[in-house]
């Protein structure tokens, strides 16, 4: 059983952290920041461990929070496993562990619904496959029934059908991937720092030849070498015992056999003979430099010392090549570094985005200066502490969960089955607590003066070989192979007994002594306040000519106060361990501290200066003017942004305030004056628009004076606060429309539609439009997916969605599909809309299925802090009571498939979608032949196939328009 040692409790209380945050006594005199050893002191995993008489290694943590249950399986075999020819076999089989076993022969996330799970999916990377899914404790048995029946009992249920189907969707997968700016970046990574039969040379998606002559024998001889009990560890973290747990374990895994033991590949660090380096060009909006270097892997002591060096060097929003390039010089937009640490190795990078106009070769000399001097000087002993108490608050702050991808189930799999030992990330706190500035130095000595790769990707056509995803079309011969279920051992799913209904927690509301509203809710797993000012703003606050003046704003508050520099501010967070985000949405603007309970109080002193004296420093404005610039020159070369940019003023109309991004264009940002910005706070940055909401594990008797301190005497100016304005409305078409970005040699298509709804947000039934959608489009057993993913092959993922904002409901579907099948894919979207909205609405199934999903799923939906402060922000907004959650279970119950039915036809109309489609346009046009309706493309010449940036064409007359 895991404990905190007290050797460990003794080191960090000897590095206590007394440096005083600058400029921020005001309210708080004697606040300073803990003790490095009370932040630790919460971080602590208690766990019981057992072993089945099969070698399954079983561990049970027990938290009491809610009736929950994370359930993490982890196989010890991941991509470094593979041998020549076989590679993506493990991330392939990733995909096929989800598509049914002998007893559960459905799709697995039917299973998942059914239990009402949270939190789940399966990764694959360089060194272990998992699976994960949190669980309401009544569904545990039957979570336990469906992880052991794809673990022993699989092999019948692998079929030609269904492997050939995956190899399709992977082929997706790695076409999406590809098809984002700098998508071939880390083919070069490993290609060059790795050399040819080095475990960790090719990628964890493998080699579509490989995956295209993988064999039904090949596929089986790998599932019996490595998925074994005895190659697995089970975790279970929540609301059981180990008294409880085992046997459960027992009853459903003691019976699978052992299997063979994978011993990890074996895999040196490499060593470069001398610096290499690659020039690529690709869709990006500016420069970026960036280095690597082989370094050790999680079990080298150097570990924490590496990561803890990058983090000083690039990582922190402090560090020295942000104050240095970004902050001072001016001269790059924005910088990194990281320690990437796997099994055996790990990879150490540098970089940094050149900004728009400067000199690439100054940015990357003065680059390597910085890195050089660091390491021939080393940190600061605060810059080590700085880092030290970053890392611990973002570790609190990820146990809070009990399961998902960072919360305590993970961290015990991810101790055991790469080092062997669940405690692991106490040896490494240990570390922490220890580490010294020589022995960062040392490290960074050792490994970053070793020769490096670097790359240069610049703006321009991409470059280089590209390897097409598909080696046949692997979606024809889905359709045609065989099916047949095999059941080897006949086993009985256990029922689901029953469920705890949703407690969600009792929300407080007072108000201070200047007005602003306080909605307070307690929870206490861990020792964290989140805490979020809400202003009624928004990107719908911005003028049409200003649009990005939120966005920019927002930004600038985080970057000099009349007291403190944008510095003083990154360096200051970092001693507190706070961690600030300054975002809006469509119609507010928050300002979102999460900070750690024993801080509090200093880190409000600092959010209060944040967000009542910004600087607006004209230095400044024109710093953050140019990331915004160059954030949104790269929006315009990413599928998903160029859909998004282009479909929001066809659904809502140009001058609309939902009719563009938060963002900007480029002409609006540059034409914003300080004078839009300051007025941008007057107007909408003050307490008579705002309220706050907070999740603690602080009682509010304790915490309201603080607040008070901190808010309770900031006034309103005089002058009358913002309005927005929502005349301007939105041309509904007569018709569907297509229109066709084009961005040439895309692998993929992104297609993006939508049209506005004539509901509100705040109507009742707009939960029936939701579960509506659920059977529609808006989860992975959705008539969309189901059909473009697992029917046919043609895409990764596809997705509908209802879109709420305070003032309009909008829904969209999006769908990136292969280049070829955009036209089919297309096809099969509007078939799929005719069928649902004609006569072939909501099933009996999907309904049970999407009301009981709906329904269990509720009390894992809150089980952070930051669930609920968002649940009590949506309350807030749609003017919805403190108890909405809870109440609709019962709405879900009293729901039919006449009343989704319903809530569809009224909301929905095929003829009303606009169809936005990125893509190369050239391989796009011939596949629209037939369509019934206009089509405009824009950034093509369609008469002699030229680029156009500036013009755009129309093939409406072909379509009797």
């Amino acid at each position: 059983m895991s404990r905190l040692s007290r050797s460990l409790f003794l080191a960090l209380a000897t590095t206590a952290l007394t440096v005083a945050t600058p400029a921020l006594a005001k309210h708080h005199e004697s606040a300073k920041p803990a003790a490095v050893a009370d932040l630790v002191a919460a971080v602590a995993i208690p766990y019981d461990e057992f072993t089945l008489d099969n070698g399954l290694k079983v561990l049970v943590h027990t938290d009491r929070k809610a009736p929950i249950v994370g359930v993490a399986m982890w196989y010890n075999v991941g991509s470094k496993d593979e041998p020549k020819g076989k590679t993506g076999f493990a991330h392939l089989f990733e995909h096929l562990m989800f598509n049914g076993s002998e007893n559960a022969p459905g799709d697995y996330f039917e299973y998942l619904q059914e239990m009402g799970a949270t939190d789940y999916n399966g990764t694959t990377n360089f060194d272990r496959t998992n699976y994960f899914q949190t669980v309401p404790r009544g569904a545990l048995e039957r979570a336990l029934f469906i992880e052991s029946d794809r673990m022993g009992y699989l092999l019948g249920a692998i079929t030609q059908k269904k492997l050939d189907n995956q190899r399709g969707v992977v082929q997706n997968e790695k076409r999406q991937g590809d098809n984002q700016p700098g998508g071939l970046v880390f083919y070069e990574i490993l290609k060059n720092i790795f050399p040819e039969g080095h475990p960790y040379h090719h990628t964890v998606i493998g080699s579509m030849a490989d995956l295209d002559a993988a064999t039904m024998d090949d596929v089986r001889d790998w599932f019996r070498n490595k998925y074994g009990p005895n190659n697995a560890t089970l975790v279970l973290a929540g609301d059981i015992s180990v008294t409880e747990a085992r046997p459960l374990v027992e009853k459903y895994f003691g019976q699978i056999a052992r299997g063979p033991v994978n011993v990890p590949a074996a895999a040196s660090i490499p060593q470069l003979e001398q610096p290499l380096r690659t020039v690529m060009q690709d869709q990006v909006a500016a420069t970026n430099i960036s280095h690597y270097w082989p370094a050790p892997g999680i079990s080298d002591r150097a570990l924490t010392a590496l990561s803890v060096g990058a983090d000083i060097l690039g990582g922190l929003s402090s560090s020295r090549l942000d104050n240095a390039l970004v902050r001072d010089e001016k001269i790059a937009v924005s910088v990194s570094a990281g320690n990437y640490a796997f099994q055996r190795v790990g990879i150490l990078s540098v970089g940094a985005t050149v900004k728009p106009g400067a000199d690439v070769a100054l940015v990357e000399k003065r680059m390597n200066e910085i890195v050089e001097k660091f390491i021939a000087e080393g940190p600061t002993e605060d810059e080590v502490r700085r880092a030290a108490t970053d890392s611990i608050a973002s570790t609190i702050r990820g146990l809070e969960q009990v399961g998902g991808f960072g919360g305590k189930a993970v961290t015990l799999a991810h101790g055991q089955v790469l080092a062997g030992d669940p405690g692991f990330y106490e040896k490494q706190l240990e570390i922490l607590a220890t580490l010294t500035p020589a022995e960062v130095k040392a490290a960074m000595q050792q490994w970053l003066t070793r020769p490096d790769y670097s790359i240069t990707l610049e703006p321009g056509e991409r470059t280089g070989e590209y390897a097409e995803a598909a080696g046949e079309p692997v979606a024809d011969k889905a359709e045609t192979g065989d099916d047949t279920i095999t059941v080897s051992v006949k086993r009985d799913p256990p029922p689901i007994s029953n469920l705890a209904p949703l407690d969600f927690p009792d929300v407080t509301h007072i108000s201070l002594s200047n007005g602003m509203k306080v909605h307070y809710a307690m929870r206490a797993a861990v020792p964290v306040t989140r805490i979020a000012l809400s202003f009624n703003a928004g990107s719908a606050a911005d003028p049409v000519a200003k649009r990005g003046l939120e966005t920019l704003a927002l930004t600038l508050f985080e970057e000099g106060t009349a007291s403190l520099t944008s510095r003083e501010i990154a360096e200051a967070q970092e001693r507190l361990g706070s961690q600030l985000s300054l975002a809006g949405g469509a119609d507010r603007s928050n300002f979102e501290m999460t900070a750690l309970t024993p801080n509090l109080e200093p880190s409000l002193d600092l959010l209060a200066e944040i967000v009542r004296n910004p600087a607006f420093a004209p230095a400044e404005i024109e710093r953050v003017r140019t990331q915004q610039i160059t954030s949104i020159e790269q929006q315009m070369r990413t599928p998903q942004s160029m859909a998004s940019t282009t479909l929001a003023p066809l659904l809502y109309g140009e001058d609309h305030p939902y009719g563009a991004t938060g963002s900007g264009t480029v002409e609006s940002v540059k034409s914003i004056t300080r004078a839009d910005l300051t007025g941008f706070q007057k107007d909408w940055i003050r307490p008579d628009n705002g309220e706050i909401f907070v999740v603690s594990d602080m009682a509010l008797d304790r915490l309201k004076p603080i607040l008070e301190a901190s808010f309770g005497n900031w006034h309103a100016p005089k002058t009358a606060k913002g309005e927005k304005s929502f005349t301007s409305a939105s041309v509904k078409p007569d018709l569907a429309r297509i229109v066709v970005v084009n961005r040439p040699n895309s692998p993929q298509s992104y297609i993006y539609g939508g049209l506005l709804t004539p509901l509100r947000a705040q109507d009742a039934d707009i939960v029936d439009l939701s579960n509506a959608n659920n059977a529609l489009g808006g989860n992975f057993l959705a008539r969309f997916n189901m059909n473009l993913r697992e029917t046919k092959g043609w895409s990764y993922g596809v997705r509908g969605a209802v879109r709420l904002t305070e003032n309009a409901v909008a829904y969209t579907v999006a769908a990136p599909v292969q280049a070829d099948r955009t036209g089919d894919s297309l096809r099969e979207l509007i078939t799929e809309l005719n069928a649902f909205l004609g006569d072939k609405g909501v099933t009996d199934a999907e309904l049970k299925r999407v009301i009981v999903k709906e329904t269990r799923e509720l009390p894992g939906q809150f089980e952070t802090s930051d669930a609920v402060l968002s649940a009590m922000e949506s309350n807030a907004l749609y003017g919805r009571p403190d108890n909405y959650y809870e109440t609709l279970a019962d709405r879900y119950a009293a729901q039919t498939r006449e009343s989704l039915d319903t809530a569809a036809r009224r909301a929905l109309a095929t003829d009303q979608f606009t169809w936005v489609i990125v893509g190369d346009a050239e391989k796009i046009r011939p596949q629209l032949d037939g369509l019934d309706m206009p089509i405009e493309y824009r950034g093509y010449e369609a008469s002699d196939t030229a680029v156009n940036n500036e013009g755009s064409s129309d093939d409406s007359a072909d379509n009797d328009e």
